[in-house]
């Protein structure tokens, strides 16, 4: 019995660590293909340049520009949005309530929609219905574009994509944090919203950072849902506003894998425009972190 008990337990540590060791492995491959592969065009003019000949030189300057404007501007919408849901869902809505069931129903569904359905309603919905509206209301004799693919349409399609990671995230944490300190906020005086404010989403700033950090890291790499929005094959100048259409790392990647007249020869560009994503996802992520930090070490002293 002793054996077969060391014997079981020698399996499980084995066949978990072969799991841990396999993720590893997978990412240590991913990356060192990736580095291998575009570590010699990666230089100064590649980084700030745009892309000439046919995109089969140059740089991706307007690329990078454009998967970080369209990160922004999705956290700077999205992350709000989920952060209010979640404190509705954990704090106000009452857990048998036919709302709170529709409004997490809805979560549920938004995190298992197709990415590529996201990029169909933001083109019906922002482009064909918000944005032609809005041309048709704002006239003044100045040429409007809302009504066509652009930057601004693009972001709030990967807010909606990103909501439900958002939500989650922020929903957990702000349930984990103890009753008690509600209920002295409470004893003390203070108002539900004051409780909330002042107690519950100080203790939640940990949720609320890696919800970002999730989101940032699915928005930068999709090109599902800004195919239809907002993104474009070629662009040699950055986006001069909102109405604007933009360039996107991860489409640049797929338009030279699939749509190039040479792809052999943009090999090189596609390895090191991958390159350039991850370490920008990264830097993104990394940045994120460092700020949840900062804030969480400030909040203990």
């Amino acid at each position: 019995m002793k054996l077969q008990r060391k014997i079981t337990g020698w399996l499980v540590v084995g066949v978990t660590f072969l799991s841990a060791f396999l993720i590893v492995a997978a990412i240590v491959l991913i990356m060192s293909d990736v580095i291998l592969g575009g570590k010699d065009l990666i230089s100064w003019e590649f980084l700030t340049g745009v892309p000439t000949e046919g995109m089969t030189a140059g740089g991706i300057f307007p690329a990078i520009i454009g998967t970080v404007l369209l990160v922004l501007i999705m956290s700077i919408v999205g992350v709000p949005i989920g952060t209010i849901t979640a404190v509705y869902l954990s704090e106000y809505a009452s857990r048998k309530s036919i709302l709170t069931r529709l409004v997490r129903f809805a979560v549920n569904t938004l995190a298992g929609v197709p990415s590529i359905v996201f990029g169909l309603f933001g083109l019906g919905f922002f482009i064909q219905f918000v944005g032609t509206g809005m041309d048709n209301i704002l006239t003044g004799g100045v040429e409007l574009h809302w009504g066509q693919p652009n930057i601004l349409w693009a972001s709030l399609t990967m807010a909606l994509l990103t909501l439900p990671v958002v939500i989650v995230s922020v929903e957990e944490t702000i349930r984990s944090v103890p009753k008690d300190l509600r209920e002295a906020s409470l004893a003390l005086g203070a108002t539900k919203w004051q409780t909330i404010y002042k107690v519950v989403l100080p203790n939640s700033l940990n949720g609320i950072f890696t919800g970002t950090i999730l989101a940032v890291g699915r928005g930068a790499g999709e090109v599902a849902p800004i195919l239809f929005t907002g993104v474009a094959y070629y662009l040699p100048h950055l986006p001069g506003s909102l109405s604007d259409q933009f360039m996107n790392l991860g489409y640049h990647v797929y338009v030279m894998a699939t749509q190039s007249h040479d792809v052999e020869a943009t090999l090189g560009i596609q390895y090191a425009t991958t390159l350039v994503l991850l370490v920008l996802t990264f830097t993104l992520t990394f940045a994120a972190m460092f700020l949840r930090y900062k804030i969480r070490k400030r909040a203990i002293h």
